[in-house]
């Protein structure tokens, strides 16, 4: 199964707040993507880190994260799937954060399961596989 990691448990494990290794570890036959948007959500974090060394030290994670998990691109289909779950989402009052419906889109769209510690939000999305990362938190 493919699982696409939300930005929420990057961050977090960018933080040692999540032990990422460990996930993995116990989700040996899933490969794991992210979407393009997270590749954006990233990115901004580097640009906006303070000092120096702090932007270096992001900006390492995260470039080796790029060089390890694939980046699935926001193309046609993924654009029918946004343009349909925002239209469902909004018909109910249930909408979400935008980056967060990219991301539910994506995961709709491969038929992925997503990772992520924002599960009340994406809740709100029908037919979307949520796992939860709570169980390798860094007490």
């Amino acid at each position: 199964m493919g699982l696409i990691l939300d930005s929420s448990v990057l961050i977090a494990a960018e933080k040692k707040r999540l032990d990422l290794s460990r996930f993995f570890a116990a989700h040996p036959a899933d490969s794991f993507f992210i979407a393009a948007i997270t590749v954006s959500e990233l990115l901004h974090g580097v640009a906006r880190a303070q000092p120096p060394a702090r932007r270096k030290a992001r900006s390492a994670f995260v470039e080796a994260l790029l060089a390890k998990i694939e980046a699935l691109d926001f193309d046609a289909e993924v654009a029918r799937r946004h343009a349909d779950l925002w239209a469902s989402l909004e018909k109910l009052g249930q909408i979400i954060g935008p980056y967060d419906l990219l991301i539910a889109a994506t995961a709709l769209r491969y038929d992925h399961g997503l990772v992520t510690l924002n599960i009340a939000e994406f809740r709100r999305v029908s037919g979307l596989r949520l796992i939860d990362p709570a169980p390798f938190m860094v007490t």
